[in-house]
């Protein structure tokens, strides 16, 4: 049953637009299945590897860029960008890994955050490229219904899935966790660690920045302070899957649902809806303290806790 159960979520994800949902939840649906996407990509490098990175808002950027470039300065449909963004991401990531992954520990997660902030700079004063702070917005958009943008993150999701865990399943995989667990001992081994970080730091960026060239298209507009936020991509992708449960699976699903609805929920409170990263906060240290493998990975002491909360 497990086997089929990945399939199975999707086909009753795929049925949810039927029911006739309002634009609303349709927009919150969307929402989960993006940051799904950007916690897999996330936990591919940092929950498997070990490579804790605070700068996936640069490849969320780049990507979102690569698809507004392409439309605003060759009029093509940026809906291009989905396949451009996999060689443009592909080769900022080398870049940065060339850089970075030269670094261990809190220093590489310090040199990814700088990453991050270096290309949201670039982006605000290299006008005749991104248009600066002005943003690029797609005039023409493809569609209104939110059906279609559902199905096409749907895909990119469950597409994301299966690349996830047929790679953790595979050779590539045992060499990550390897890594993650002692790169020392992994390189007696005779495991070349720097490509195998940089295979992982590849793949985790590219799947991030077609997230990115997806969100352009769907929001229809982008500007680097959206893009390249660190508080509000980089960080909440640590917290889904922080949240959702590190190393595994489902937990960044799991953490996009937690996350996603706690903000609509506290924004939806009056005074309260510019503080939701005081909230976000709070909930992490709560989860640390009393979940660290996030509610997937610490599922079985998540019921001892509930069943000890009834018994009193």
């Amino acid at each position: 049953m497990k086997k089929y159960l990945p399939l199975l979520i999707a086909g009753i994800l795929a049925l949810l637009p039927l029911i006739g949902l309002s634009s609303y939840w349709m927009h919150i649906l969307i929402l989960v299945i993006m940051w799904s996407v950007i916690g897999m990509a996330w936990n591919l490098l940092g929950g498997y590897c070990g490579q804790v990175s605070f700068g996936h808002a640069a490849f969320f950027g780049v990507g979102a860029y690569t698809a507004g470039i392409l439309y605003n300065k060759t009029g093509m449909s940026a809906w291009w960008g989905l396949p451009a963004s996999i060689v443009v991401v592909a080769l900022f990531a080398l870049l940065i890994g060339y850089i970075c992954l030269r670094l261990k520990g809190p220093f590489f997660a310090l040199g990814t955050l700088a990453m991050g902030v270096i290309l949201r700079v670039t982006a605000e004063n290299l006008t005749t490229i991104t248009e600066g702070d002005l943003g690029i917005m797609i005039r023409e958009r493809t569609w209104i219904d939110k059906t279609y943008y559902f199905y096409i993150i749907l895909i990119l999701a469950v597409a994301s899935f299966f690349v996830v865990k047929k790679v953790i399943e595979s050779k590539l995989g045992y060499y990550f966790v390897a890594i993650r667990e002692d790169q020392d001992a992994a390189e007696s081994l005779g495991i070349n660690t720097t490509f195998y970080k940089t295979v992982a730091l590849s793949l985790s960026a590219v799947i991030t920045g077609l997230a990115g060239a997806f969100y352009t298209n769907y929001m229809g507009y982008i500007d680097p302070k959206i893009v390249f936020a660190l508080h509000d991509i980089s960080i909440v992708t640590i917290m889904v899957v922080m949240v959702g449960g590190v190393a595994t699976f489902w937990g960044p699903f799991v953490g996009a649902i937690i996350m996603v609805f706690l903000a609509e929920l506290i924004r939806s409170i009056p005074k309260l809806g510019a503080a939701h990263h005081t909230f976000f906060g709070i909930l992490l240290i709560l989860i640390i303290i009393y979940l660290p493998n996030g509610i997937t990975g610490d599922n079985p002491k998540l019921k001892r806790l509930l069943r000890m909360g009834k018994t009193t």
